[in-house]
This record gives C-alpha cells, structure tokens and sequence, in this order.
C-alpha cells in the first residue's frame, strides 16, 4: 500500500474495532492497528492487508479486553 493508502486504512480499521471494542481507548486501538499494519507492509500481496491487520488487531484487543463480541 502506498502511503496514501496508509492512513485511511488505518483509520477505517480503528474505526471498525472502536465499535466492537468500545472499552478500548480508541488512541490505544489506533497504536495496535499502525503496530500491525507496519508488521504486515513489506508483504507481497497487498490486497488482503486491511483485512490481516483487523484480524490480527482484533486478537490483540480480545486478549487485552477478555470481550468476546457477537460475530467474532
């Protein structure tokens, strides 16, 4: 993704996991979802980034939150 990309994504993605997380600072939601996207920005196959970094952010905030959320 190009930069450009970058912050939208990142902002789509928090915003996304503020509603299902909604005990979870949104600064912190924010730090673990640019925390993942920079894990996964030297992939190959780009298309599926949003989707890896929401996963992934989502498990991280599961475990620091203990909440399970319908749809999960």
């Amino acid at each position: 993704m190009s930069e450009d990309e970058k912050e939208p994504t990142i902002r789509k993605v928090t915003d996304r996991l503020a509603v299902r997380f909604p005990d979870a600072p949104k600064t912190l939601i924010a730090e673990i979802v640019a925390e993942e996207y920079g894990s996964l920005d030297t992939g190959r196959i780009r298309i599926y980034i949003p989707t890896l970094i929401e996963n992934s952010a989502r498990n991280r905030l599961h475990r620091e939150f203990d909440t399970v959320t319908p749809g999960d």
